[in-house]
């Protein structure tokens, strides 16, 4: 009964991390492929583009799952321990990064303001034009947002991005609301959900471990040779 238990654990956890393998990959490609595209740093200072931190995102997502999967499929005790504490760190960092956003809010919109303007000149210093895909222009058609405070922030050079139609008219009618303030508002009214996704995670996350824990003394008390 046990046997059939552990093998159940086994095929789970090959299934799961197969699943969260690919979904890495994905992430990683459309990475890749906004890279070829975009054009400015939503955080010159540091660096940051959205194309960065979804390679970033997707590679460490992809070698966690992958480790995981042969881990499991293969009943390597060394693939698993190491699946075990990269989970426990990643779930430890992502819990430091919440507590950071609850106790430092105004500070985190203040630097944010401070790197939205600073990406924004740069960007306008760039005279992007109208076609060009850049960080700013998926902010803005996501949030339907414009400039940092508003669209007087880009001023004579006003991208597409920032019109209420689809196609600007010779007298378009741009977006009110700031993106600082948008992502803000979106943040508030999101906060529930954002909190219950936060939790579910880590309690896959947790899960993740005590499968993986539970194959691995397994695997140590019945004397297994590692298997590659």
């Amino acid at each position: 009964m046990s046997q059939n238990c552990l093998k159940c654990l086994k095929y789970i956890m090959c299934a799961v991390n197969f699943l969260c393998f690919m979904s890495g990959v994905a992430v990683l490609i459309l990475g890749v492929y906004m890279i070829c595209y975009q054009t400015s740093a939503l955080f010159p200072s540091q660096g940051i583009t959205v194309a960065n931190l979804l390679l970033i995102g997707g590679v460490i997502i992809t070698c966690i799952a992958f480790l995981g999967f042969i881990g499991a499929l293969k009943e390597n005790r060394c693939f698993l321990l190491t699946f075990f504490i990269l989970l426990l760190i990643l779930m430890l960092m992502e819990l430091a990064a919440a507590c950071l956003l609850l106790f430092y809010n105004e500070q985190i919109r203040k630097e944010l303001e401070k790197e939205l303007t600073q990406s924004l000149k740069k960007t306008n210093e760039m005279s992007v034009s109208n076609d060009t895909n850049s960080d700013w222009d998926i902010v803005q058609q996501m949030f339907n947002c414009c400039g940092v405070r508003n669209s007087s922030d880009w001023n004579q050079t006003v991208p597409a991005s920032c019109c209420k139609d689809a196609i600007c008219s010779p007298q378009p009618e741009y977006h009110k609301l700031g993106c600082l303030d948008a992502v803000n508002g979106w943040f508030e009214d999101n906060f529930l959900l954002a909190g219950i996704a936060v939790i579910v995670l880590c309690v896959i996350e947790v899960l993740g471990m005590c499968f993986s824990m539970t194959l691995f003394c397994h695997i140590s008390r019945s004397g297994l040779s590692y298997k590659i």
